[in-house]
């Protein structure tokens, strides 16, 4: 059975797409920790990332480091964080979190933003990519 991040590649379930190349896709977190939160996958369903092939695995954190710049350039924020978790999600994914102080890196505060926020960040983010 497809991943969640696999159904929602596949365009099954809705997204706030920022950028997508022909193996790498990122999209908001509808559940963010910040505003600009953003999940960077490969296409490939692989759950774990270490299990990722080395090349496939470098892509990823390339593209997740445009992404990441572009998050800069639209978020205001003292940095963003990559995290690598892995729990919740069957499918391998970085997150890349604007923070502002450490307790944004901690998956306990949520922010809430309406649809049209999300929208305007991701079409914000995607210009930069």
């Amino acid at each position: 059975m497809a991943s969640l991040f696999t159904k929602i590649v596949n365009g099954d379930i809705p997204c706030y797409k920022v950028a997508e190349t022909e193996d790498f896709f990122a999209f908001l977190d509808i559940n963010p920790n910040t505003k600009g939160h953003t999940l960077c996958i490969p296409k490939q369903e692989i759950d774990k990332i270490f299990d990722m092939e080395s090349d496939h695995y470098l892509g990823l954190m390339e593209f997740s480091q445009r992404v990441a710049k572009a998050i800069e350039k639209v978020i205001p924020c003292q940095r963003v964080g990559m995290t690598v978790i892995g729990l919740e999600v069957p499918h391998a994914h970085v997150h890349l979190i604007p923070l502002h102080s450490m307790e944004n890196a901690r998956f306990i505060q949520k922010e809430k933003l309406t649809e049209e926020e999300f929208i305007a960040t991701a079409k914000a983010i995607a210009a930069h990519v």
